[in-house]
Parts: structure tokens; sequence; C-alpha cells
């Protein structure tokens, strides 16, 4: 074990200490430059994508062998649509202002000096993140365009894709004179590992877990540096009195069963008794038809052939699958109340006709992301004109929500003077 540990170590330090190089060095690399990679990098997804694909195939043929949910392999797997849409994302980010450099305010002081806000790169960027292959190239696209190196740690499930991935990223580096440490790809799968690099907080700035809480609370508790989290996405619904009936439908159907294994999915519906006696019959056998699973409180149930009872524990619970909560709530109140007990943070949606109610909605609930009359899917970052994102932090500090381009950069103070010297 001692001598598994010290090749870890060794390890580890190498790719931590090779990317701090990697970022030293894009502080000169120039917005062309990093365009120009981005647009090799999805030329390079088009011209391998049968490569990328076969490598996915090994992938979900050893996920079902493991017996890995349908939410999960829904997560893993890729497709020529899904391909074409990173590579629109790493296109889209490409074309977004280059957020290095920006200068975020400024003033000028009564003796003369010009103070000065200017953005900067967070530095070296640990992400650690679970399934999702399409992240591979979502997270090194953003970290390299605002100036950060990344470590990238996926999940063993998606091992064979996240390599064939990162063979495009690393040769569109090289062909682009960026520097190859730029994007790195840890090599080992042993969970050790994790724990290796979390200790390196000399060298990496920043981590970011992507994944079950299990994975964001052991970040959280063993990492020497700061951690942007990515907590349950215990998202919910609730269809208001006023609520007009195919909007609510339409809105609760798309945010449970568009993408059940996703974060921003409804796992919790909460129906007004006005709204549920007039539509929620309707509603839920249009539920059912889609495959989901109904667990209902004493009244949602009523009249609901093969509702299964809820349990506080259905109510905190982040299904990623077409399993749903319902709860019928005597006003929008009561509905905040419940959001504040069982929510994590995420994104709940309002369907309501009602301006006082959805001003009541959005000012009292407390999550990344509150929408009105809107999918709880949009809170995602292409959706909000961030590219892509690297994920969606349930943090208040340092960023809340979709972490774009401008979330994982920071901020120094440029000053400059004429000889001022302070007395």
């Amino acid at each position: 074990m001692s001598e598994l540990m010290t090749e870890l170590d060794v390890y580890t330090t190498d790719v931590a200490k090779r990317a701090r190089v990697a970022a030293q060095q894009l502080a000169t690399v120039t917005g062309e430059q990093k365009l120009g990679w981005l647009r090799r990098v999805a030329a390079g997804l088009r011209e391998n994508g049968g490569e990328i694909l076969a490598a996915n195939a090994i992938d979900l043929a050893a996920a079902k062998e493991k017996g890995l949910t349908g939410a999960m392999i829904d997560r893993l797997r890729l497709t020529e649509d899904r391909l074409m849409a990173i590579g629109d994302a790493v296109v889209e980010i490409g074309q977004l202002p280059d957020p290095v450099g920006e200068i975020i305010e400024s003033c000028r002081r009564p003796n003369g000096l010009l103070v000065t806000k200017v953005r900067v790169p967070l530095g070296v960027v640990f992400f650690i993140y679970e399934s999702r292959p399409n992240v591979t190239v979502d997270a090194a696209a953003l970290c390299v365009k605002s100036g950060n190196a990344v470590i990238l740690r996926g999940g063993s499930e998606a091992r064979n894709s996240n390599q064939a991935l990162h063979r495009v990223l690393t040769e569109s580096l090289a062909a682009e004179g960026l520097p190859a440490d730029a994007a790195q790809l840890v090599q080992t799968t042993d969970r050790v590992a994790v724990g290796e690099f979390l200790k390196l907080g000399q060298l990496i700035d920043v981590t970011i877990p992507r994944g079950g809480r299990s994975l964001i609370e052991r970040v959280t508790a063993e990492a020497t540096m700061p951690v942007i989290k990515h907590f349950d996405g215990v998202c919910h619904v609730y269809v208001d009195a006023a609520a007009d009936e195919h909007m609510a439908t339409d809105i609760v159907v798309n945010s449970k069963c568009h993408r059940p294994g996703v974060c921003n999915a409804a796992e919790s519906l909460l129906v007004h008794k006005d709204a549920a006696a007039r539509f929620w019959p309707a509603l839920a056998s249009r539920l059912q038809a889609e495959g989901v699973e109904l667990r209902c409180c004493p009244a949602s149930a009523v009249g609901i052939e093969g509702a299964k009872p809820a349990t506080d524990d259905d109510y905190a619970t982040e299904f990623l699958d077409l399993i749903l909560s319902v709860k019928v709530v005597d006003s929008v109140g009561h509905a905040v109340d419940h959001i504040r007990q069982y929510g994590s943070g995420h994104t709940e949606s309002i369907v309501t006709s009602d301006l006082n109610a959805a001003r009541i909605f959005q000012d009292q609930v407390d999550s990344s992301a509150v929408m009105v009359n809107v999918s709880t899917r949009f809170n995602d970052g292409g959706e909000f004109g961030l590219g892509a994102e690297i994920g969606i932090s349930t943090d208040r500090f340092h960023a809340r929500g979709p972490c774009g381009l401008r979330e994982i950069t920071s901020y120094k103070y440029v000053v400059h003077g004429t000889g001022q010297i302070r007395t």
C-alpha cells in the first residue's frame, strides 16, 4: 500500500506541477490562439466521430453489464447528434468574449491613482466528474478559453470515451501552439488518486466536483483548496392556483421527462389545491403515460391508480430517473416552505398567471435559478448564453448557478500612479 501511495503521490504531483506551468504559459496566449484551438477541437470531433462513438460503445456495453441504471447509461451515451452538439458548444464558447483582461470597473482617486479591477484566470482547476463524457470537452474548452489549466478526472465508466475525446483536445493544443498540459486527463482510475490531488493546495487553485452527493461530500472534506460545489439537484415545479392547464402540463412533463437523469430535471411537483381539483388527474395520467412513477401525498394520491405513498425521504431525493414526488399545497407560501425544507438550492419553477404569486415565489425561493413559467431544464449554461458550463453551483460563494467563462475567473487590482507615496 505504501508503494502504491508513493507512486500515486509522484504521479499526481507531476500532473499538478505541469498544469501549474501550463497555466503560467496560458497567460501569454492570445485570444486568437485560443479561438483557433477551439475551432480545431470542433473540427476534430467531426473528423474523429467514428472513433469516439466506437470508444463510447465499449463503455456503454460495460455499463450495461455492470447493471447501471437507464438514467446513468443515458448520461454516458454519445450519439452523432450529441457529438455534433458538443462541437457546436465549443464553437459557441469560441465566439464569446474572452474574459481575461476584461476591465470590471475602474476609478480615479482624488490623489490621482487609477485603480482598475481586471479579470484574471483562477489558475489550475482540478475537475472531477462522473459519467457524462461531453463534460470532458466542455470543461476543457471553458477552462482554456478563460486562461486556466485543467486536470480532468472522469469516471471509470466513461474511460474509453474520455480518452478518445482527450486525444482530440491534446492534438489540437499542439497544432495551435498552446501548452499540451493545459488540459490533462488523469490516466489512473484509482479512487485514492483523487485524495492525493486534493492534498495539493499549493499547486491547484480550485477543485470542482460534479457528481453524486458522496463525491461532493468527500471532496469538500478532504480538499486543501477552495471547492465550487454542485450538490443535489432536488428541483421543484410548483403549479399555482392560477396556472394554465396546458402550460402547466407541458412544463411539468418537460421538466421531468425530457432527460430525467440530469441535475436540472424536476424531482418534486407541488400543486395548489385549486389547481389539483381542476386538472391534477389529467396531468397525472399524462405523466404516467410517459412512464413516470408517482409518489404522492394523501391528497394527491386520491383517484390516481398506481400512485405510491410519498415519504419525507422521497421529497428530499434526487431520483435522476422517471420518479416524481408529489404534494398538494394550500398556497404559494406553503410551496415556498416545502422547498426551503426539502430543496437543494438548484432550480425551482412556478407556473402561474398571477403576477403577485410569481413575485412572492421569485423573491422568497433561494435557489441558483428561479423560473417563472419555464421548464427547470433551462437552468443550463448553453441556454443562459454562457456557451456551456463546467457545472451548476449551489454555493453562494464564489459562483452560483451555471459556471461559464466568467465564473471560472477571479480578478486583481491594477493601480497606475505618477509617483504617489502614502503619508
